[in-house]
């Protein structure tokens, strides 16, 4: 036997399955004589075809996705015929049996209505139709009439139907050659319903040759999907010819399923490079993918989500016409242009500089002598919005989208690839005779040349970042890595509203496949401020300026400071409510894709310590650099005064602290330092700078630390712990040291060290928590916890223990020089959104601080 391949599938059926793949939940059911077997002349020689068992079965053995058999045989033969795992669920009997229990119990009058059907159908062989066969089920009995000559068959069947078939309480099902008669009610539509149901499906296909299976045909609606086998009139909207059509259909289907929840191509997410300019981000594969691009910015929807859908999800991908790996990918030094380099080709990629407010302008320009292959595939609103491409003789034009989209790219001839839900342009390029420029206009309807010459816009953009990046004070230590640190960080500046992002990404998941998967395209008062931090440290004030520009209006909309919430959008606005995006299948499967973040509404009070450690770290930069000049601002010491009061008013109340844990409040240690370093610093700051600071502070900061040093220690843990009241440990905690709350020569101090280093570091990592959260599944390591541990290292002493840390963390960057969120010690990979801001204001501090100790 010759057997099919996926292209002799009809266009149309692929397009159908390649559809129902993506659906959340899947169930795929067969008949099973006629269509997963071939028929035969003696019933109890059917047999399924191999390939199609085993592509039922591995479709059965797939997250969400359920399999089954819908037969008209009786269950027990189903069973041995098919030999299906119990993974793939059985109804026999034409939907009266179900191997997961009975659907409709036989009581004694149905039985005994079911012998006397019996007995009749043996009058009959007996007296008249010795060929016939007769198969005998729970609820049914089954008269045969294969291999018979056609007028005896038809004679045979005459007789039933003019006998029992007529008796009350006895139901119908004619088939291929036979005639079923049931004492209970039959209906394999409706068996496929109880199945869809039970299970959750969101969508079904259902394959099926025989007259019984238009029940379940005429069931399916919305995304379904039927196939018929044969030629005969149906309800379903696809065919087959034959059992190995429909072993070559659920074999397609089950590699585009595969595809989509296990995302079997995600790059590795350390090996992602970060495109930037001030106002959005994107994220590019070593294979020069562009894989990740939110429009208009970057906390909206994306227009290539192909990092969390794969390709169905949208992507821009250059590939040389011959396969073949990377030599290498590289930022252009002391920019965020990304150059990606075969033997004979070069990819460069960066975001444009100086484009209009709603505008997302992306360049990629293709040299060297191989010619290269171009796909572009644009799904915008997380491939939520249905669009089409239009070719024109300069480019493409996207239709369907709120915004317009246009790529321009003259001279190169594009063709449509429409197999798929959503067409894909395609061409080949050959860049031999002259760059290949292509611009990706977001939010524009021109497609026409830019005023402003390829080579001089790059010049522009990459001005932007390497001058700035030469004016920094940068530490010695892994001085590039550091570089490409703080560029990552500015990088993560929103510069039109002074807003700083958490991360690039949404939904990167905390464990391959899990459920712990965030939106971290926000502005976290902490996390930005930490961030603003870190850039005033190496001597860039302006982005910490304009974060706090940022807040102050943030604070005018709200009644009272205490009431911030921890996260804002980029332009200062409330948090979309939390939702799942259930198209996408998140990366490597890892779902559910989530956009918005809950954590808007929860407490959160350590937010207001990094905001006055910012302040004050700008004021004394301000100071050092403009000597005699205003160094605090009134409105700077308003803000000051503001997070000040809001600790008088709330640093008693239990909260869900730095990590946003998502169950019951707790007293946290590391949100009560955070309440005592937000009234010492300001403390501080009043006294450096001159201002009338409240007599009840002084108060105000010695009580929080007492209670901290007597409510957060535990004796026999012997150590400072995550909350009062409780054993267990948090990395965080280790702040009560690197704070000053608690000197760090301290003996307890040291032993928190020895007791987070025991309990929560593994290798080259360590871990925030051990803890029930709540939540299902793990987490790796959080490089921010690992730099806080090198730190305190630092603090007691131990610098070679500090040195060995430090290097393992930089061993995690990524060959470009990024860092996730975490970092998964056994599987050695990264983990969490990317790039995470928290990371590289780790690493460089742990830098900064090996520096001055060297």
């Amino acid at each position: 036997m010759v057997f099919m391949t996926a292209q002799d599938l009809s266009a149309e059926l692929r397009k159908a399955l390649i559809s129902l793949a993506r659906t959340p939940r899947l169930l795929v059911a067969c008949d099973y004589d006629g269509t997963l077997a071939p028929i035969v002349l003696r019933p109890e020689d059917a047999r399924p075809l191999p390939e199609g068992a085993r592509a039922l079965r591995s479709l059965a053995e797939l997250p969400a996705t359920t399999g089954a058999l819908i037969s008209g045989r009786a269950l027990r033969d189903l069973a041995t015929l098919s030999r299906m795992p119990a993974e793939v669920y059985l109804v026999g009997s034409h939907g009266s049996e179900f191997d997961i229990g009975f659907v409709n119990a036989v009581d004694d009058q149905a039985r005994a209505l079911l012998a006397q059907v019996n007995a009749e159908m043996e009058r009959i062989i007996r007296e008249k139709h010795p060929e016939a066969r007769i198969e005998r089920k729970p609820a049914s009995a089954a008269f045969h009439v294969r291999g018979m000559a056609d007028d005896d068959a038809a004679d045979a069947l005459d007789l039933v139907r003019q006998g029992p078939a007529t008796w009350e309480g006895v139901t119908v099902t004619e088939g291929k050659a036979v005639i079923e008669l049931s004492v209970v009610h039959t209906d394999k539509g409706e068996a496929l319903d109880i199945l869809r149901h039970q299970v959750g499906a969101t969508a079904a296909a259902f394959f099926g040759d025989d007259v019984t299976d238009e029940r379940a045909f005429v069931r399916l609606h919305g995304p379904d999907v039927g196939v018929k086998v044969g030629d005969a009139d149906t309800a379903a909207k696809f065919r087959v010819r034959d059992p190995e059509g429909v072993a070559t259909a659920l074999a397609f289907l089950c590699e585009e399923r595969k595809l989509w929840l296990r995302g079997d191509h995600a790059s590795p997410i350390e090996r992602l490079s970060m495109l930037a300019n001030p106002r959005t981000v994107g994220l590019v594969t070593p294979d020069a993918t562009v894989t990740w691009l939110c429009h208009p910015e970057p906390d909206s929807g994306a227009v290539f989500a192909h990092l969390l859908g794969g390709p169905g999800a949208g992507y821009f991908s250059v590939a040389p016409t011959r396969p073949a790996l990377p030599l290498s990918q590289r930022y252009v030094d002391g920019t965020m242009t990304v150059r990606t380099r075969w033997a004979s080709l070069q990819v460069t990629d960066y975001l444009e500089h100086g484009s209009p407010p709603g505008r997302t302008d992306l360049t990629r320009v293709i040299e060297g002598s191989a010619k290269a292959v171009v796909r572009f595939a644009p799904r915008p609103d997380f491939s939520a919005a249905r669009i089409w491409l239009e070719i024109e003789q300069d480019g493409i034009r996207v239709h369907g989208t709120n915004d317009p989209f246009v790529l321009r790219s003259p001279g190169v001839a594009w063709a449509l690839d429409e197999s798929g839900p959503q067409a894909t342009a395609y061409a080949e390029v050959d860049p031999s005779n002259g760059p290949v420029v292509l611009e990706l206009r977001c939010g524009s309807e021109d497609l026409g040349p830019h005023p402003v010459p390829e080579p001089e816009r790059r010049r522009a953009a990459e001005s932007y970042w390497r001058d700035w990046a030469e004016g920094l004070a940068l530490p010695p230590v892994k001085r590039d890595l550091m570089k490409r640190s703080a560029l990552t960080l500015r990088g993560l500046v929103h510069a039109d509203s002074g807003a700083i992002l958490a991360a690039a990404t949404t939904s990167l998941p905390e464990e391959v496949g899990g459920v712990r998967n965030w939106d971290y395209r926000y502005c976290w008062l902490r996390d930005a401020a930490m961030t603003a931090s870190a850039l005033v440290s190496l001597g860039s004030l302006g982005e910490a300026e304009g974060y706090l520009d940022w807040l102050h209006k943030v604070l005018e909309s709200v009644a009272h400071p205490e009431r911030l919430h921890p996260l804002y959008t980029i332009h200062g606005g409330p948090i979309p409510a939390e939702a799942v995006i259930d198209v996408l299948p998140g990366y490597a499967g890892s779902r559910p894709v989530r956009v918005g973040n809950a954590a808007d509404h929860q407490v959160q009070l350590d937010v207001f310590g990094p905001v006055v450690e910012l302040v004050a770290a700008l004021a004394a930069a301000r100071a050092r650099a403009r000597p005699g000049g205003q160094a605090l601002t009134d409105t700077d010491w308003d803000l000051v005064v503001a997070m000040v009061t809001a600790v008088e008013k709330r640093w008693k109340e239990p909260d869900q602290g730095i990590w946003e844990i998502r169950g019951n409040p707790r007293h946290h240690v590391y949100s009560k330092v955070m309440c005592w370093v937000t009234v010492d610093r300001a403390i501080t700051l009043a006294e450096q700078h001159g201002r009338a600071a409240a007599e009840q502070w002084l108060h105000l900061r010695e009580q929080i630390r007492e209670e901290v040093l007597r409510e957060g220690w535990n004796e026999a843990v012997q150590s400072y712990t995550a909350a009062y009241d409780g054993s267990d440990l948090d990395a965080a905690t280790l702040h009560i040291g690197l704070s000053g709350l608690l000197d760090p020569h301290d003996e307890r101090f040291k032993a928190t060290v020895v007791a987070t280093e025991t309990e929560l570091r593994s290798g080259a990592t360590v871990y925030r928590y051990h803890h029930d959260d709540g939540l299902p599944g793990g987490e790796g390591g959080f490089h921010l916890c690992a730099a806080w541990l090198v730190e305190a290292y630092l603090l007691v002493g131990r610098r070679e223990s500090a040195e060995a840390l430090f290097d393992q963390l930089v061993r995690s960057a990524g060959p470009t020089g990024l860092l996730s969120e975490e970092y998964d010690p056994l599987a050695e990979r990264a983990l969490g959104n990317h790039p995470q801001a928290y990371s590289h204001i780790g690493l460089l501090r742990c830098a900064q601080l090996l520096s001055r100790a060297g």
